[in-house]
């Protein structure tokens, strides 16, 4: 599912605010980083990550890795942080159109 860019606009206002769930390490994204994002965005739906201090190519290849094993769409990307999102079966958050 791609999202638009109203929706990616929204979620982004929403996840201005929110403080990084998650913290991938200088190891990457490990089968225990995997697992901890998945509960997270079965949980919220929208999850802010903190990336590793590495540079900019590296984070961005690490991001479309992570959307790509937890089927999540990457909705920002600034420094070291980004935020992910991911429908849950029971969607909580309403997109705009």
């Amino acid at each position: 599912m791609a999202l638009s860019a109203k929706q990616r606009k929204y979620l982004k206002a929403l996840a201005h605010h929110f403080k990084p769930v998650i913290q991938v390490g200088n190891a990457g994204v490990t089968a225990a980083v995997v697992k901890e994002i998945t509960q997270a965005l079965d949980a919220h739906e929208l999850l802010k990550i903190r990336l590793p201090g590495i540079d900019r190519d590296a984070r961005h290849t690490l991001l479309e890795e992570i959307c790509e094993t937890t089927r999540a769409e990457a909705v920002q990307e600034i420094g070291r942080m980004a935020v992910i999102y991911r429908r849950a079966k029971k969607a909580r958050l309403k997109l705009p159109e």
